[in-house]
């Protein structure tokens, strides 16, 4: 795949227009049939999600933490195999695993001590690129962290802006 070409015509056009090369990508949530599930649509896929057995799901699909580690090992997996393309480094394998460490005594409320969320999350990449260089592989791994978006969006967290909806209103009006 010659992917520079492919990126080319993108490129040039962002040069030129830089608004151009803004997007929103989108994903909603809705309500499944027990309290414990959910789907989410990201307007090319719908997905299940669960409660996490160990807050009281079923632990038949996905929770949300397993979604947003997905979405790590996804991002880092692409972005590594572009990279490596981009540079001419051939690999022979890349894989990439994803894992995270959370105290469910502060998802459950039963300790106010104990944040809310991921503690520590590891990423591993293994390649198996037997020809690269010391200095490509260096330069695959500085790209690959750098243009990681979801990496990135972990480690600079962004703005959350939080609103309520005008159904909300019921509730908050009581």
């Amino acid at each position: 795949m010659d992917l520079r070409s492919l990126q080319k015509p993108l490129k040039d056009r962002y040069r030129s227009d830089p608004a151009a090369s803004r997007i929103t990508l989108k994903a909603e949530g809705s309500q499944g049939d027990a309290p414990v599930a959910c789907s989410v649509d990201i307007g090319r896929a719908v997905y299940a999600a669960q409660a996490h057995a160990g807050v009281g799901g079923p632990g038949t699909s996905a929770c949300s933490g397993d979604l947003l580690l997905g979405a790590l090992a996804a991002c880092a997996q692409i972005t590594c195999q572009m990279v490596a393309t981009a540079m001419g480094v051939k690999v022979d394998d890349i894989r990439v695993a994803v894992e995270g460490d959370l105290d469910l005594s502060g998802t459950l409320g039963i300790s106010k001590e104990v944040a809310v969320g991921f503690e520590t999350i590891r990423l591993r990449f293994d390649i198996d690129a037997p020809d690269a260089t010391p200095e490509q592989a260096r330069a695959l791994r500085e790209k690959t962290e750098q243009y990681c978006v979801v990496m990135q969006t972990l480690t600079h967290p962004p703005r959350v802006q939080v609103e309520w909806g005008s159904e909300s209103k019921a509730i908050t009006s009581q």
